[in-house]
């Protein structure tokens, strides 16, 4: 053994000659491929997750056509009305000559009252009673008035006579006739212009189409 060689090393490292040991650092081989095993890992990682962020955000076409099935069995089916029950409907509704129409002015101007039955007769009403309005309501009817008669009214009168004064409250008593009550308002002008009643009136016979929006 040289004396080069040092205490304890022998075999391989022993020093004979003039050849020496050759010290290599271990190879990092090992680390590099772990280090690229973990960057291919990463970036599957982040391509997956993209993807999944535009499904659920973009939406796929196989959940768009799942989504369209499914709202399809989903919302119930809503039944259109048939000719028949249209025509039924208007046929309900009574002609503004059926109607019999008692005009009461509850405000302080003079005249109303009259003015406006008159103008109620050139469109077809039949008039009653005209002047001034009961105690109950003389000078305590706010908006543009009234319209007061029997509960069967509800079911058709009001309406009639509701297209000729736009935002008119409605209130029903206890009388046994058809008739009914235009009590006019502190804030009535006039009547609504006789074109915008006719059009109002004739949409009331027209059926209400089927609701096609989604449930």
């Amino acid at each position: 053994m040289s004396m080069l060689t040092p205490p304890g090393m022998g075999g391989k490292y022993r020093i004979t000659g003039d050849k020496y040991p050759r010290m290599r650092r271990p190879r990092r081989r090992g680390r590099i491929l772990l280090a690229a095993v973990a960057a291919v890992v990463v970036l599957g990682l982040i391509g997956w997750g993209t993807i999944q962020l535009i499904d659920i955000f973009g939406g796929s076409d196989d959940a768009k056509k799942d989504s369209a099935a499914g709202s399809g069995h989903d919302c119930p089916a809503t039944p259109k009305p048939s000719a028949s029950t249209a025509t039924a409907a208007a046929a309900a509704l009574p002609k503004p000559a059926q109607i019999t129409v008692n005009v009461y002015n509850a405000t302080p101007r003079g005249g109303l009252a009259k003015e406006t039955a008159d103008e109620l007769k050139k469109r077809g009403f039949a008039i009653g009673k005209v002047g001034n309005a009961p105690e109950a309501y003389d000078k305590k009817v706010t908006g543009n008035g009234i319209l007061l008669g029997a509960p069967a009214a509800t079911r058709g009168s009001f309406a009639v006579l509701g297209t000729q004064l736009k935002g008119a409250a409605t209130k029903t008593d206890t009388r046994a006739t058809g008739d009914v009550d235009l009590i006019l308002g502190t804030t009535f002008q006039a009547l609504d212009p006789e074109k915008d009643a006719a059009t109002a009136l004739a949409a009331l016979a027209k059926p209400v189409p089927a609701s096609s929006g989604s449930c």
